[in-house]
């Protein structure tokens, strides 16, 4: 807890009295130990409890290391989960949206922190959303070395929380990404595992707009629509790395806000563009579900959603075959979308609705 405790005056005010509980706060501590434990890897030293975490970089294996830091949340599809009750892996995509962004640097997520706030601290709450951070780290290879929990009564109400996250990454130096991008170069997109955890102010309308409530069943899968709607953000920190270790990988581009439309370009160098064959794959159902619903236009949709691609690598053309290869044994869906040409931001071929 940041707040200090006030102690007891002449009125016997107590910190529990004015709304927060440092017994509860302990007792999420001893809770989530195990899974923070789980998340160790080389590096990860000492554990939860100190007034900071330490990490030995050297243990991590690593020689002349550039660290690289990335922070982020999950949005807006935060109020589904807590108008759900599901609040088992919104703890991933709060993971996802920070390590994801890390390996398009070409960087190794090494540690996570988290920050979760709520007006009155529900311990078993709470520990849900924190072993599913740790699920999130483990799968990323990623030590959960620390974070902050913060009761702030009369700042959050009816149940509300927000969770953020910080990670830290390194690479060695002069391995950075993007680097050596060049005209003709192959895009290769892994898909999404759904919406992920950006756009869904415009979801949350959507829904309203259908009318529809979150235990309706979902118009496009066979599930209650809020349980739809929760599907985590996809992990591509272990296939990603592995891909960049193999050779040919120029740069990665993470979907997230600003889908294909705006990401990509992030990755190019001035005087280089990209062309994208919509048909390349199939639009996932929940995109057209709210594409329709909402009467999104094309170009709306491909710069508010990640429309089933979560994460594209851009790669040497002799090197594309291999790299899918390795993807697909890995688990990944991968589609050769297009190429890198001279110009600037992504022109489309074809039509995606």
């Amino acid at each position: 807890m940041t707040e200090g405790a006030t102690g007891a005056g002449k009125n016997g005010l107590t910190y529990a009295a004015a709304g927060v509980d440092i017994d509860a706060g302990n007792a999420l501590v001893e809770r989530i130990k195990p899974a923070a434990k789980r998340t160790d890897r080389p590096g990860t030293a000492g554990g939860l409890g100190g007034f900071g975490a330490l990490f030995d970089l050297k243990a991590a294996g690593y020689a002349d290391p550039i660290l690289v830091a990335a922070t982020d949340g999950v949005g807006t599809k935060l109020r589904i989960a807590i108008d759900t009750g599901h609040v088992d892996t919104i703890g991933i995509d709060l993971v996802a949206m920070c390590v994801n962004d890390l390996v398009c640097q070409g960087a190794e997520p090494l540690l996570f922190l988290d920050y979760f706030a709520t007006g009155k601290l529900d311990v078993d709450q709470a520990a849900r959303i924190i072993e599913g951070i740790a699920e999130g780290c483990a799968r990323s290879g990623c030590a959960l070395v620390g974070g902050e929990t913060a009761e702030m009564p009369g700042m959050y109400h009816g149940g509300d929380f927000d969770l953020a996250g910080f990670a830290v990454g390194a690479m060695e130096r002069g391995t950075a990404l993007p680097a050596g991008v060049a005209e003709g170069d192959l895009l290769l997109g892994l898909a999404s595992d759904g919406v992920h955890s950006n756009g869904y102010s415009l979801v949350r309308k959507v829904v309203d707009v259908a009318g529809l409530g979150w235990a309706s069943p979902a118009p496009f899968a066979d599930a209650p629509l809020g349980e739809a709607l929760l599907a985590p953000t996809r992990l591509y920190v272990r296939q990603a790395l592995a891909a960049i270790r193999a050779g040919g990988v120029h740069a990665l581009a993470h979907i997230t806000g600003g889908g294909l439309t705006e990401n990509l370009p992030r990755v190019l160098p001035e005087g280089l563009g990209a062309e994208i064959d919509l048909a390349a794959w199939q639009l996932p159902p929940v995109f057209r579900w709210l594409a329709t619903t909402a009467g999104m236009d094309q170009p709306e949709l491909l710069k508010t959603f990640n429309c089933g691609i979560g994460m594209i690598l851009v790669v040497a053309p002799d090197r594309a075959g291999a790299l899918t290869a390795l993807l697909e044994e890995a688990g990944e869906t991968v589609t050769r979308l297009g190429h890198v040409r001279a110009g600037q931001g992504v022109s489309y071929r074809n039509a995606l609705l």
